[in-house]
């Protein structure tokens, strides 16, 4: 029988949330006992993270991603449930963390290395590749205490990745380094992922989630709300969010008009909406309406969001100067995205078509359609402008 790299059974988290506690002992002592809530952050979560795979864990924050985190690394202690893990495990939760202030950045990589059961004649081979990828040879003898934070990161990777790691847990904490060294960070995650080293990964970056994991878990106050597949699981998360946005509802909508049929029309995009967008490009959208019963003044508007389910841009046909009148039948709209200012990344599309008031949700197909703009240069550059220069004699 293969037993799995991390098994989770079960487990709960308790906090006590304590109200105007006694910051004394005079104070304890007259004020009786101490008023204080329960709070789970985790209840009932059970799940099997098998050998050589990766997993996303995703939320909106206070969700409990990184409470379970730190169960599953033992700094935490769970209220109730067990925890299995097999293997050299090495966590990156917390700035720091594990870090002594007062010593220096030598001393502290022997130490860490140390907890991670290293001897210190190990630690003597790989010290070298440790400083050369945190690239900080010359700090390295100065105490911890005045690093900045992305040092701090820097180092704390870059001696997790050089111990050999069986069973990584990875927190936010990636995304306080500098861009060329998240880039270099994401290379070794993504090295391990290919040397079947297993992976836990918590982020906000959802197109991460589906390039670097195998699989995926969404957490909602303290539960697991969605598992499977990436791409699933992140549409779950994007859904749950939309049901928060005032312009569009819940539910799908009352169907008296409908989305009949939609595309993303690009010479890049296939059919199902899905290609590369070069930036400054022509995208077009595309619906087909069909009225179910006759529909005064329908608007039908559209949104983008990027992979960490930000709003970019969007649009109506009320805004765009065009009234729709009495719609009975069939019904062709098309917006056209000219000069596609983004460079990098996956953008998704939500359509829908409400009354001009917004009280009444004909039709909301939300995230159903994504495409991917990629542009062939270093990809520094955030925005598309663009750009014509020249030259003459003076």
């Amino acid at each position: 029988m293969v037993h799995a790299a991390l098994e989770i059974h079960d487990v709960s988290k308790r906090f006590r949330l304590y109200h105007e506690r006694p910051s004394s002992l005079k104070q304890q002592l007259l004020s009786g006992r101490v008023r204080a809530d329960e709070f789970w952050a985790l209840k009932h979560i059970t799940l099997d993270v098998p050998h050589g795979r990766s997993m996303g864990l995703i939320g909106s924050n206070g969700s409990g991603k990184t409470t379970l985190l730190k169960v599953v690394a033992g700094i935490l202690r769970p209220t109730a449930g067990t925890v299995i893990q097999r293997g050299r495990l090495v966590a990156l939760l917390e700035l720091g963390a594990g870090f002594h202030p007062e010593l220096t950045g030598r001393e502290n990589v022997y130490l860490n290395a140390g907890f991670l059961g290293l001897k210190r004649r190990e630690t003597d081979k790989i010290y070298d590749d440790i400083v050369s990828f945190a690239e900080l040879g010359e700090f390295m003898d100065n105490a911890v205490k005045f690093f900045s934070s992305g040092m701090l990161v820097r180092l704390g990777f870059s001696v997790a990745v050089h111990v050999d790691p069986e069973v990584m847990l990875i927190d936010e904490v990636l995304a306080v380094g500098d861009e060329a060294f998240q880039a270099r960070c994401l290379d070794r995650v993504r090295t391990f992922r290919r040397e079947g080293r297993t992976i836990v990964f918590v982020t906000h970056a959802l197109d991460l989630v589906r390039e670097i994991c195998d699989d995926s878990v969404m957490l909602d106050h303290g539960s697991i709300h969605a598992s499977g597949k990436p791409e699933d699981v992140v549409r779950a998360l994007r859904f749950k969010i939309l049901q928060h946005d005032v312009g569009f509802a819940a539910d799908e909508g009352t169907r008296e008009i409908e989305i009949a049929s939609a595309a993303l029309l690009h010479e890049g995009v296939d059919a199902a909406g899905n290609g590369v967008v070069r930036p400054g490009e022509t995208l077009t959208i595309q619906l087909d309406l069909k009225a179910n019963t006759p529909v005064e003044d329908p608007i039908v508007s559209f949104a983008l969001h990027d992979g960490m389910n930000q709003f970019v841009f969007g649009g109506d046909t009320a805004g765009e100067g065009i009234d729709l009148g009495r719609v009975d039948g069939e019904e062709r709209v098309r917006f056209r995205l000219r000069d596609v200012p983004m460079t990098q990344g996956t953008y998704w599309v939500t359509l829908g078509v409400h009354s001009r008031d917004n009280e009444r949700i004909y039709h909301v197909q939300d995230q159903r359609y994504s495409f991917e703009v990629r542009r062939d240069d270093d990809g520094r550059s955030q925005v598309f402008i663009p750009l014509d220069a020249e030259a003459e004699d003076l």
